[in-house]
C-alpha cells in the first residue's frame, strides 16, 4: 500500500481476553518499523474499553488499557487510541469523576513513554467525547502530559463540527485549541462520512465517496492544524475489507496538490 504510518490492534479489540506478545515477534517488529521507516505506529484499543461504566467494567477498562500500553512501549508505538465509551444515559458530569480516575490508574500502571490516546465520539446515544469541551474536561482533570487526542474526522462530522467548510474547520479547530489544546493533537483518523452533518451515526465511508468529499479533505489536510499530525484510515474499502491503495493515494494526491506550487 506504501502507507507511510499504520494502526494496528495488539490483541482482539472485541475481546478481554489478551494476548501475550512473544519477544521474538517484537523483536521482528521493530526491526521490520526500522527498516520500512513506517512511523509512527499507533494500537488500537479494545472497543470494549468503557470508561463511563459500571466499576466492573471500569476494571476490565483499566486492566485492557494497560496491556495495551505494555505493548506499545515494547514495540515502541507511540501510544493507545481508545474509545470513552458510554456513560449508559447517567449524564457526563455523573461519570467524569470515575472516568477520569480510571484514566489516571492506567497511566500510573504503565511504562513511561507511550500516549494514552482519547478518540472523540460521533455523539451516538450516550457516549462520551463528542464535544471538544468533554475531551477538554476529561483531559484537564487526569492532569498528564501523556493524555493526548485522535481526531476522527467522520465522527466530528456526525458531532456537527463541518470540517468539509473553511469557516467551519477554523471554528471546530479554534474551540478545539480552547478546550484541549493543539499540541494534544497526535493522529487524525481520516474517514469519509457516510452520514450528513450533525447525524450523530458512526458511519464510515470511502475517502470523497461521502459527504465530506474529495473538496472537504482538501480543507482538512489544508488546514494549519493538521500540518505534522499523521493520518490513519479506517475506510470500508472497496470490498468492505478495510483501507486499501486506492483510499491512500486519492489521500496523497490531496496532499501533493496542496503542497506542490501550481
Amino acid at each position: 500500500m506504501e502507507a507511510e504510518t499504520i494502526q494496528i490492534f495488539a490483541s482482539s479489540p472485541r475481546a478481554w481476553k489478551f494476548r501475550e506478545l512473544k519477544p521474538d515477534i517484537v523483536q521482528k517488529f521493530r526491526e521490520e518499523s526500522e527498516s520500512t521507516g513506517i512511523a509512527p505506529v499507533f494500537i488500537h484499543g479494545s472497543y470494549l474499553v468503557n470508561i463511563g461504566g459500571s466499576p466492573d467494567q471500569l476494571d476490565k477498562s483499566v486492566a485492557c488499557l494497560i496491556q495495551n500500553m505494555e505493548v506499545a512501549a515494547e514495540i515502541g508505538a507511540e501510544g493507545v487510541v481508545f474509545h470513552a465509551g458510554s456513560h449508559k444515559g447517567k449524564g457526563f458530569d455523573a461519570v467524569i469523576g470515575s472516568a477520569t480516575e480510571s484514566l489516571k490508574r492506567v497511566l500510573d500502571d504503565s511504562p513511561e513513554g507511550p500516549y494514552l490516546i482519547v478518540e472523540n465520539s460521533a455523539g451516538m446515544g450516550s457516549h462520551l467525547g463528542a464535544s471538544f469541551e468533554e475531551l477538554g474536561r476529561m483531559i484537564e482533570e487526569v492532569a498528564s502530559d501523556r493524555m493526548k487526542v485522535c481526531l476522527d474526522t467522520e465522527h466530528c462530522f456526525a458531532a456537527g463540527y463541518n470540517l468539509a467548510e473553511s469557516d467551519g474547520i477554523d471554528a471546530a479547530m479554534d474551540e478545539f485549541d480552547r478546550h484541549i489544546g493543539l499540541d494534544r493533537l497526535v493522529v487524525v483518523h481520516a474517514n469519509d462520512a457516510k452520514v450528513e452533518l450533525g447525524s450523530g451515526v458512526d458511519r464510515h465511508e470511502n475517502i470523497g465517496e461521502g459527504h465530506i468529499g474529495i473538496e472537504g479533505f482538501e480543507v482538512i489536510i489544508g488546514h494549519e492544524a493538521f500540518r505534522d499530525v499523521p493520518f490513519v484510515l479506517e475506510v470500508p474499502g472497496p470490498d468492505k475489507k478495510g483501507p486499501d491503495k486506492d483510499n491512500l493515494d486519492r489521500l496523497k494526491a490531496i496532499r501533493e496538490r496542496l503542497t506542490v506550487p501550481a
